[in-house]
């Protein structure tokens, strides 16, 4: 939901500061490793209840996270691949997180273990998606590798409720629920894309069926 918005306000700062990455010889898939190990080390701290740890390098991971793109575009060197790495670390790294944060706090596991069901399932439905569209010739919102349809939670929408649960841990559980909820909307809002967007016929399929 408001991937977009933030995206375009952010952008223009992003590609400044990847420009001097570039110039550093900072690598976009270097970028990516190291977010992925920096939100590992997040979950890490959240597992042993060190909460505000978590949040700072939750942030720094979700920076790198946004850094990659940009630093590949400014280099030249944006490539399919690195657009399935990215995707990748993004996957470890939400699933991570929330099992760092079912650990730290016990009494939020069943929320974290419904939260994580529903990314699950978003992911995997974001994926077959993309690779449907594709086939059937659905032109991609935006420049990116997937076709990463809009919805109720989203990235940014992520990186807040993360946030918010290591910053509130009392009340993370009643987050996670929140959440997952918004997820499982979201995922619903893929299923009416597709039904409307994807051809619901072969186009070898019989004339007469």
């Amino acid at each position: 939901m408001l991937d977009a918005p933030v995206r375009a306000r952010l952008l223009p700062v992003l590609d400044v500061g990847a420009r001097w990455l570039v110039r550093a010889g900072v690598p976009s898939l270097g970028l990516t490793v190291a977010g992925l190990l920096v939100a590992i080390g997040a979950a890490v701290a959240a597992a042993f209840g060190l909460w505000l740890l978590a949040l700072g390098l939750w942030l720094v991971s979700r920076l790198m996270d946004g850094l990659d793109g940009p630093v590949a575009r400014a280099g030249g060197r944006a490539s399919a691949f690195g657009g399935w790495a990215d995707f990748s670390a993004d996957m470890a790294a939400y699933g991570a997180f929330v099992v760092g944060c079912a650990l730290g706090n016990r009494s939020a596991m069943i929320a974290c273990l419904v939260l994580l069901l529903t990314y699950y399932v978003n992911g995997g439905s974001l994926l077959a998606y993309s690779a449907a569209a594709d086939r059937a010739g659905v032109a991609p919102p935006d420049g990116r590798t997937f076709h990463f349809t809009r919805g109720l939670a989203e990235g940014t929408e992520t990186i807040v409720a993360h946030s918010l649960m290591v910053l509130f841990p009392a009340w993370m559980a009643g987050i996670a629920w929140v959440f997952a909820g918004m997820v499982t909307i979201t995922i619903l809002q893929r299923v009416h894309l597709a039904r409307t967007t994807l051809p619901s016929t072969s186009p070898t399929a019989p004339s007469g069926r």
